[in-house]
């Protein structure tokens, strides 16, 4: 018996996952797949809060460590961020950053009305050297830039050591 011959069918890309957002659905069917997304951003959705959009980002700020001969220097950047939403907590061994980003732009015009809202939070942990003095711990926060200096212990300072290389 002669085997039938079936034609290959065309990916759709539209067709073969399921839409669960409604909005993304109504547009799929209305101008095809490729009309939501520019027509109507997903970001659109997060800022009206549409369910199952995301309204809270994680921020993860750029952190340097370095150690200088009397000290132990962590920098941040929290660009956007109020000093008054951060927190630097220190424990036994470990030294914590944390804070919140909440910005808010509001346009009232007689015929437009545009709110933006981004919230975003974070939280950072470091292990502290047992040469850190830790009541001793200092943060300045100046321009974005959070600085926390940590002075070493006066035998850390003395214990430098001179390696020959061979």
């Amino acid at each position: 018996m002669p085997k039938e011959k079936k034609e290959l069918e065309k990916y759709s890309p539209s067709r073969s996952r399921a839409v669960s957002d409604p909005m993304e659905r109504f547009f799929e069917d209305m101008f095809g797949r490729s009309a939501g997304s520019w027509w109507w951003p997903s970001r659109w959705l997060t800022d009206i809060g549409w369910p199952g959009t995301r309204l809270e980002t994680e921020v993860v700020p750029s952190v340097d460590v370095f150690e200088k001969d009397d000290e132990v220097v962590v920098t941040a950047e929290l660009p956007g961020i109020k000093k008054e939403s951060i927190n630097v907590d220190v424990t036994d061994s470990t030294l914590v950053l944390s804070g919140e980003k909440r910005k808010e732009e509001k346009i009232e015009e007689k015929d437009y009305y545009h709110l933006e809202r981004s919230y975003g939070s974070f939280k950072r942990s470091f292990h502290l050297p047992s040469t850190v003095q830790k009541e001793k711990i200092k943060a300045k926060f100046k321009d974005g830039i959070l600085e926390i200096k940590m002075p070493k212990t006066e035998e850390a300072k003395k214990s430098k050591i001179k390696v020959n290389v061979e």
